[in-house]
């Protein structure tokens, strides 16, 4: 059987061959077509991957359909396909086309995030700004407090942390990577839930996107010290906070006469959709350049978009490609990057432990306190604990940058891997468990899915 699917391997690499080399020696041997024939042969195996085990999540687990799709993208890379069938799964994703899936991923995630933007309940925001305040603080100052305490023991284990790193530079990244929720995966497990525009769903929103916006600014700070230079976090703090407040105070006004464009027409032209994808690139490409990320740029976007028939028509025209073909992109691309072989011994594995039960309790526990604090009842502070230790994909991304700059090891990387994957799973069951139920048997969950 493993001659067969070795052979198989080298079957779809011959074919691939064809028009063009399969694994080139470098990127420049590839010709555009070359790339085009890798991407949607990918399309193809993602899409099957991601709706299969979305699936069997669903069934088996009662995971969200966007939990089976973040597995989905870590079985595709090295921890699992590329572990057990190294040539084909080197034949279907050649390290050499892994940037044009990366343009795709960014372009799904963005306009998720912008979807999900439009949904935002502004008026949910202004009656619960103290609840999303506190949460937010919370979930930030635990996380770091915790890292404070953990990140000396970690410096002590050789390979987990870059050699010479100082204990700033360590724990301002650990506590960044604790402090960090799955903004996109939250929304939409928020979504999928159907309390996109429900009180609980508006103040987790508002204060995942806090609390990973600070997150990548105490990135910013560390790449800043860590040889990037202070311009880094000046660009990335001062620029991501200026066009937040350009497009929160003068978007409402520019996008306007959209809005009554389409209200007067009954629907949305080509025109008016061209202008409102050429505001969502700009908006993503600014916050991507000053080093935030371009999901902030969409969601920004998203928040300031009038609501009524523009809204409605914006996700009618993008929801169903972004969500179907474009978001799994995101997920498959983190994925490539995934090792789960790497935490190989016993001392290790309770590292790995310590770091997750750390994390579990910084930020789920400190979530629920503040939410308490704030004045929400028992129920809705559970919920909200759970879906904000939620960590995804996000978490990828950002270890990713970590791993790739030097500040972490191989052996950290792939215990944040597993805390992000665990504490992901989390989620949804225990958010079923603390208010889902309860919300069906009062009606209010129910009310909720029907209107979403």
């Amino acid at each position: 059987m493993d001659d067969w699917w070795a052979s198989l391997g080298k079957t779809v690499s011959g074919v691939l061959s064809a028009h063009g080399p399969a694994v080139p020696a470098a990127a420049h041997s590839y010709a555009p077509g070359d790339f085009s024939i890798h991407f949607f042969l990918q399309l193809a195996v993602i899409l099957v991957a991601c709706r299969l085990v979305g699936w069997l999540g669903k069934k088996l687990l009662g995971q969200p359909q966007v939990v089976g799709e973040m597995i989905a993208g870590v079985l595709l890379g090295p921890s699992l396909f590329g572990l057990t069938l190294p040539d084909l799964q080197g034949a279907v994703f050649p390290k050499e086309t892994k940037n044009v899936l990366y343009a795709g991923a960014q372009l799904g995630v963005g306009l998720y995030m912008f979807l999900v933007g439009t949904t935002l309940r502004l008026d949910h925001f202004r009656t619960k700004a103290r609840s999303a305040s506190i949460v937010s603080l919370a979930g930030i100052a635990a996380p770091f407090a915790i890292a404070v305490l953990i990140t000396p023991l970690l410096l002590g284990v050789p390979g987990l942390f870059a050699a010479g790193i100082s204990q700033a530079n360590a724990t301002l990244f650990l506590g960044a990577c604790i402090a960090l929720t799955a903004f996109p995966m939250l929304a939409r497990i928020i979504n999928e839930r159907g309390l996109a525009d429900s009180a609980l769903g508006t103040l987790s929103l508002t204060a995942g996107a806090f609390d990973d916006a600070c997150s990548w600014c105490v990135l910013a700070i560390v790449l800043a010290t860590f040889g990037g230079g202070p311009g880094v976090a000046i660009l990335a703090i001062g620029g991501g906070l200026l066009w937040a407040l350009v497009v929160l105070r003068a978007g409402p006004r520019l996008l306007a006469p959209l809005a009554r464009t389409v209200e007067a027409e009954g629907g949305m032209s080509i025109q008016v959709f061209a202008l409102v994808m050429i505001a969502f690139c700009v908006s993503a490409f600014l916050m991507d350049v000053v080093g935030i990320h371009a999901i902030f740029g969409g969601f920004i976007l998203g928040v300031v978009m009038p609501r009524g028939l523009l809204a409605s028509e914006i996700k009618r025209k993008l929801e169903p490609l972004t969500v179907v073909l474009l978001l799994p992109m995101f997920f498959t691309y983190s994925g490539l990057n995934t090792r789960m072989d790497m935490v190989n011994s016993p001392s290790l594995l309770l590292i790995a432990l310590g770091i997750l039960v750390a994390s579990v309790i910084a930020k789920g526990g400190a979530c629920y306190l503040a939410a308490r604090l704030s004045g929400e009842d028992n129920r809705t502070a559970l919920g909200i604990g759970a879906l904000m230790n939620s960590r995804g994909l996000m978490e990828l991304i950002i270890i990713n940058i970590g791993l790739q700059k030097g500040i972490i090891g191989p052996t950290l990387f792939s215990m944040l891997v597993l805390m992000a994957i665990v504490t992901t799973m989390m989620a949804s069951p225990l958010f079923e468990l603390f208010y889902g139920r309860k919300g069906r048997e009062t009606g209010e969950l129910g009310a909720l899915q029907r209107a979403g």
